[in-house]
């Protein structure tokens, strides 16, 4: 399992943050009056994104501490083995080398003998080559009609990294050519992605590592007999020779199972690889984003993946104490295994973002909700937080209350862009400086809050005052960029990949694989012939499932 990871309670920083934590009462009014540059001191630049950290509820004390603790725990070491190619997933004995996915062409990497960024190089020549022939109307379907929309079938990060990404650079997509998503095997969800289609003008992209994954099989299937049927009613039944006929010229894959992408009826020659080292929560920027650069075209892409090497080469040269992403992985450490934070709200002031929260919820719940370290033994802290959020100013209208004056404390990232996709003017009003002036506004309010007496200056009824007030002290980091684009997209991605990566180091647990997703899935593939009316395996099952089994079988209607 390899060498044991440090335990990080045995560390000097570690007990020199238990004693801060004993009694730490934050003031950020009074840190920010003694110290008129702390927002200097604490705001720093990672590529295009300026990170304000000055709003955390961190000391001097407190950051040299967690600094320490980065060293003590050898984040650095484990950061470099990572960028190597060591088998750093322990459990899996793989590289971790997502970030081999975006370096620069030229470069070199060798792991196991071979030049992995040659490797992906080659694919990317081959996606970029498919991409263009679909933009341009090259590429065609059975009837001889240009693809306007490419579907893609997949599941996890599948799913969620793509269909995050096309919402995030939208205003970048192709004109006349739409993406839409299917993952979930409810039979609603490709009902509803398929309606108002025309079969003569989709694409579907298959995403699935091993061509096995039930949902994105399912789905698979119950596209093709939508394709084949809808094609052969347009166009006629002896117009199509075969369902393979037409299968090939709207089915493409991204798989390395290349002998299941040919018994579904898809030409190997269309099915684009990746390798066992890309996690599937770290893999957008691999073939996994075919549909990506379909839509935003191969010199975007390649946009997309320098602002992740951007990011990469930061986390990569800086020292910890001028670090974005470590001193970010750090602070949440401090903040649930010191402070006793639970969750963690990520708000993009940036309707492009609405899914960037959903996104994160796999990168960061599936890398660190581990209970046991990658050497097996159990953990010794707290690991992983609840990530969540929603895009502003929506929660201001909907949680807000909760961290404003609830009694948990919530850590959030408030993400803006000083340009618009979209520069509309109400009036006279900039629309989207009213949204700034939000972002502005509540980071500033969760920060310094206000006091008894200045709801009393307001002239307000003292029966109501407690219910006004606001304590402050609710930590924030602030995140802006001159405007979204596919290299900032590509940064915050890789943001987020480090802080998590750092987090896990601190921990000592494998950030790369996702064994806790497997037994739901067994248990499926045996429940599953139970509601079909196999007494048998009905009888195998606890009470509780056996009752909605049977419940289910006495609703349903046919």
């Amino acid at each position: 399992m390899g060498a044991a990871p440090v335990d990080p309670r045995s560390t000097a920083a570690w007990a020199s943050l238990t004693r801060l934590a004993d009694g730490f009462t934050p003031d950020l009014r009074r840190w920010f009056a003694d110290d008129p540059e702390r927002t200097e001191h604490l705001s720093f630049d990672a590529g295009d994104l300026r990170v304000d950290l000055s709003r955390n509820l961190l000391t001097g004390e407190v950051l040299d501490a967690l600094v320490a603790l980065g060293g003590e725990v050898g984040l650095p070491d484990r950061r470099d083995s990572m960028f190597r190619g060591d088998h750093i997933n322990v459990t899996e004995d793989r590289a971790v080398l997502h970030t081999a996915l975006r370096r620069a062409a030229g470069s070199n990497l060798e792991v196991g003998g071979a030049d992995v960024v040659e490797e992906v190089r080659a694919v990317l020549r081959r996606i970029y080559a498919f991409a263009d022939d679909v933009r341009s109307g090259t590429w065609r379907g059975f009837t001889g009609e240009r693809i306007r929309t490419v579907v893609n079938i997949g599941i996890g990060g599948s799913d969620l990294g793509p269909v995050m990404a096309y919402e995030a650079l939208k205003p970048y997509a192709h004109e006349g050519l739409e993406c839409r998503f299917i993952s979930n095997i409810d039979p609603t969800d490709a009902a509803e992605k398929l309606a108002g289609l025309d079969p003569a003008t989709t694409l579907f992209i298959v995403s699935s590592k091993t061509f096995g994954t039930l949902e994105t099989l399912t789905n698979a299937r119950l596209s093709r007999r939508w394709l084949v049927d809808g094609i052969r009613a347009a166009a006629g039944a002896d117009a199509v020779p075969s369902d393979e006929a037409v299968v090939a010229r709207h089915f493409v894959a991204v798989s390395t199972a290349l002998d299941k992408v040919a018994e579904f009826g898809i030409d190997p020659a269309n099915a684009f690889g990746f390798w066992d080292w890309v996690g599937g929560r770290y893999s957008v920027d691999s073939a996994i984003g075919t549909s990506l650069a379909v839509a935003i075209g191969p010199e975007r892409f390649e946009e997309f993946l320098a602002g992740f090497r951007t990011v990469d080469e930061h986390f990569q040269t800086q020292p910890i104490e001028r670090n974005v992403p470590a001193l970010m992985g750090l602070l949440n450490v401090w903040y649930t295994n010191f402070l006793g934070a639970q969750t963690h709200a990520v708000l993009p002031y940036a309707q492009s973002l609405h899914r960037f929260p959903a996104y994160l919820q796999q990168l960061t719940m599936e890398s660190n909700g581990k209970r046991v370290r990658w050497d097996g033994t159990p953990v010794t802290t707290d690991t992983g937080e609840v990530f969540w959020g929603e895009p502003g100013t929506n929660g201001q209208h909907a949680f807000y209350q909760l961290i404003h004056q609830g009694t948990r404390l919530v850590p959030a990232d408030f993400i803006a862009f000083a340009t618009p996709a979209y520069p509309l003017v109400d009036g006279t009003t900039d629309v989207h400086e009213l949204l700034l002036a939000n972002f502005l506004a509540q980071t500033r309010a969760l920060a310094f809050g206000k006091t008894a007496d200045e709801v009393r200056a307001e002239g307000t009824d003292e029966a109501i005052v407690p219910a006004r007030v606001f304590p402050g002290n609710r930590p924030t980091t602030s995140i802006m960029a001159p405007a979204l684009t596919p290299s900032v997209l590509g940064q915050l991605i890789a943001l987020y990949e480090h802080i998590t990566f750092t987090q896990g180091v601190v921990w000592g647990i494998d950030s790369f694989d996702q064994w806790g997703v497997e037994l739901g899935k067994q248990l499926a593939v045996q429940i599953a012939p139970a509601l079909s009316g196999d007494d048998d395996v009905l009888a195998a099952q606890d009470t509780s499932t056996q009752a909605f089994v049977r419940y289910y079988q006495e609703h349903r209607q046919r």
